[in-house]
């Protein structure tokens, strides 16, 4: 069964594992672009820029998201409330305040992005505040810092980077390919090397996917679990959750890329349908609600 200690200690080891995969794959394209244009430096680059990667996903990958989410620092005396709210939460948590910012936008939505608790980023649409009265704000807070507690938040973020430099970079291969080249490339196997690349880029955001669903459903319901935990009151999580089930509408800044780091599917309610429901980011808005709302303390 999962607990906050080996979630946190999974998380570290997945996020080590994903830094990995994504050196093994850089280094995969280089050599297929190297045996194919004949030059060893295109390898000897895709070394150095696989690691400068992983360093950049590590230190930066929460900036990165923030900008792609549109999202703006939140100062005190805008909301201090939400301030007041976050800072009694992360000391009920024994975590440090998380930042706050805040994304112009009706859906209700949030996020927490990070490399670490002691620089986490608790991010929260305009619509989530003006739609939500002060528990089930409080609840959606909690469940936000519990990803914080629980490590998900360097998991989810680095996820982001990563796997947007793998999907590029296969792309800009495959074009290469269709547009370089040599007759000696061709006659050395070349014809295999495209293959390869073509598949690069199919797979690329399959890539992005089985990634995505490896960081499992199931830390939704953790963290949905650790933050009724931390409020003592599971009902306010249950009813914000209900509301922002009922939006159809999807996010100015929703991404494919992002979907997973949201607390509730940033394409809206309905944007899941047939097949698509086996590649879910989020477990059910539904089943969360009965899970919380089934709970005791």
């Amino acid at each position: 069964m999962a607990t906050l200690y080996n979630q946190q200690d999974n998380n570290i080891r997945r996020t080590w594992f994903l830094m990995a995969t994504f050196f093994g794959l850089i280094i995969a394209i280089g050599w297929a672009a190297s045996y194919y244009y004949h030059s060893s430096a295109i390898l000897y680059v895709a070394v150095v820029f696989s690691l400068v990667m992983n360093f950049v996903s590590y230190w930066w990958s929460d900036k990165i998201v923030l900008s792609m989410a549109g999202a703006k620092p939140l100062e005190h005396d805008q909301a201090p409330e939400i301030y007041h709210l976050v800072e009694n939460l992360a000391i009920t948590a024994g975590l440090p305040t998380p930042k706050i910012y805040l994304i112009e936008d009706p859906v209700p939505n949030a996020f927490a992005t990070g490399r670490n608790k002691e620089h986490a980023v608790v991010a929260l649409t305009s619509g989530l505040v003006q739609t939500l009265n002060k528990n089930e704000l409080e609840g959606v807070i909690a469940h936000e810092l519990s990803h914080i507690g629980n490590r998900d938040i360097l998991l989810q973020t680095v996820v982001v980077t990563l796997v947007g430099f793998i999907s590029i970079l296969a792309d800009m291969f495959t074009h290469s390919l269709w547009f370089g080249g040599s007759r000696d490339s061709e006659d050395r196997g070349g014809g295999v090397i495209v293959l390869v690349g073509i598949v690069l880029s199919i797979l690329s955001p399959l890539v992005a996917t089985v990634i995505q669903l490896a960081i499992s459903r199931r830390r939704e319901f953790l963290a949905d679990a650790s933050g009724a935990l931390l409020t003592r009151y599971p009902e306010g999580l249950a009813s914000a959750l209900e509301k922002i089930s009922r939006y159809n509408q999807p996010l100015e800044h929703a991404s494919n890329a992002t979907a997973h780091l949201y607390i509730s599917n940033p394409f809206g309610a309905g944007a899941v349908k047939g097949m698509a429901k086996l590649f879910m980011t989020h477990p059910p808005a539904e089943e969360r609600i009965q899970a919380l709302r089934g709970m005791s303390f």
